[in-house]
């Protein structure tokens, strides 16, 4: 790949990007615009903003480089992303819009903590804060080592100075504009990543002889458990495999990134409108990574680092001004998560801390400057705790999930629930996520990823006190 030319579209690229922090800075006067955009987000930008945010660099990187790994068992992957995406578009959304717009609520805290006060809500707030600042710091580690992964392979250069250079520019844009910037500029990297489903997938199957020669490929390079839809796995053992694939969607219900998103719409006719145009986004870029990694499978069965397929095929199947265009989509997905987790880590340190209230007349400034010290320890993170993209991504993905999702069905159902059974909820969900992964390995990780979610909810039915009006 000729690096002047992806150098000069990542130039462009990355240029853009700045313009629009510019203008989006106009519109941010105020916490509110900082985190919400003021609560006017449209159906165009939501559902691109949204759709990006909940890729990120897995989709691209790590879902493509799994189904070159796992075989046609991914599909299982790409089918619960789309399950709980629906759920909670179609469910989730528009009872937390009208919710926390009638509460005026800034924060995904300030809903899970609804009801609480005292003591009970100042260790619950504290709880949430704590679990989501530790998570998005590993959530945008993980990022950064793909933008750093990017550079690398690109320039030659270091991962240390690729990682930093990535940290930069994501960190200059979020400075300047906030949620406006943040969702503008993610809908500008959501298309970019649509247009790459499609043409990365179609590429490839041509390369590999159209349907025809697709079948008989996977068929001669493939092993039987590569062709299973369980792994190869039999009977229950096969089905858990299934279920476990399933239920990494599960981390969907609990991402503060992407339900800010239903918090900042504009009315009820650009939440549905928005969830079309999602589930449309859902089905392209998830099932047509799941097929460039099959696709990758044939025309690269000997494969280092199977993350890097992505990068090999876009170099061997395009010119090189179509690959700088494709490389630019993955700095997308990339930008589009990290960015998004940068306001949120901001609303989380200003906010619910309330360390913008401690300096009167210096909200912006504090939030700003809290952006800045959860980039320098995701770039801490990233150079020193190196890990896999998709397994760094998917722990945070899944504990997140399984801490807030419970709790946030049960309120929205119209379930009252004590501060203290919230708290101890969010403990085991969070806390048996990160454990149980260390302790046992079960076919397709359906009991580290199934078992804490439910537990959590347990804990939330247990603890409930019945709203006394709906």
């Amino acid at each position: 790949m000729n690096p002047w030319i992806v150098t000069v579209t990542l130039v462009l690229y990355m240029g853009a990007l700045v313009a629009v922090g510019l203008w989006a800075s106009r519109r941010t006067h105020d916490q509110s615009d900082f985190f919400l955009g003021g609560r006017g987000l449209g159906p165009f930008v939501a559902a691109l903003s949204y759709s990006a945010s909940a890729a990120s660099a897995w989709t691209l990187l790590g879902l493509s480089g799994a189904a070159w790994v796992l075989g046609v068992s991914a599909l299982w992957i790409a089918t619960g992303a789309t399950l709980t995406m629906l759920i909670a578009w179609f469910w989730i959304a528009p009872r937390l819009m009208h919710w926390t717009r009638q509460r005026n609520q800034l924060t995904l805290t300030d809903f899970l903590a609804d009801h609480a006060s005292g003591g009970k809500r100042t260790l619950l707030v504290g709880l949430v804060s704590a679990i989501v600042l530790v998570s998005f710091t590993m959530y945008v580690a993980a990022q950064f080592q793909g933008a750093g992964q990017t550079f690398a392979s690109t320039f030659g250069w270091s991962i240390s100075g690729s990682i930093a250079v990535g940290a930069a520019i994501i960190l200059v844009y979020t400075l300047l504009g906030g949620f406006w910037a943040v969702s503008v500029t993610d809908s500008i990297q959501g298309v970019l990543m649509a247009l790459t489903a499609i043409l990365l997938p179609v590429a490839a199957l041509v390369a590999v002889g159209g349907p025809a020669g697709f079948v008989a490929g996977l068929n001669a390079v493939a092993s039987p458990e590569q062709l299973s839809f369980s792994g190869g796995r039999p009977g229950l053992i096969g089905v858990g495999v299934i279920v476990g694939a399933l239920a990494i969607g599960i981390g969907t219900f609990g991402q503060p990134q992407l339900l800010v998103r239903f918090m900042a719409l504009r009315d009820d006719r650009a939440r549905r409108q928005a969830a079309w145009l999602t589930t449309a986004w859902y089905a392209l870029v998830f099932f047509g990574m799941v097929f460039v990694g099959l696709a990758g499978r044939i025309l690269h069965p000997e494969l280092a680092n199977p993350e890097a397929l992505f990068f090999t095929l876009t170099e061997s199947l395009f010119h090189p001004v179509f690959a700088a265009v494709l490389l630019a989509a993955v700095l997308s997905a990339i930008m589009s998560t990290a960015d998004s987790q940068l306001v949120v880590s901001a609303s989380v340190v200003s906010h619910d801390l309330g360390l913008a209230r401690r300096l009167p007349g210096r909200q912006m400034l504090v939030t700003r400057l809290s952006v800045a010290a959860v980039v320098v320890a995701a770039v801490l993170v990233a150079i020193h705790l190196p890990a896999q993209i998709f397994d760094r991504v998917l722990s945070s993905w899944i504990a997140l999930g399984s801490a807030f999702g419970p709790l946030i069905f049960w309120r929205l159902a119209g379930g009252r629930v004590d501060a203290g059974a919230a708290t101890v909820s969010i403990l085991a969900g969070y806390g048996l996520a990160i454990a149980l992964p260390l302790l046992v390995t079960t076919p397709g990780m359906v009991v580290e990823r199934l078992v804490p979610f439910v537990v959590a909810a347990l804990v939330v039915a247990l603890g409930r006190q019945i709203k006394g009006e709906t």
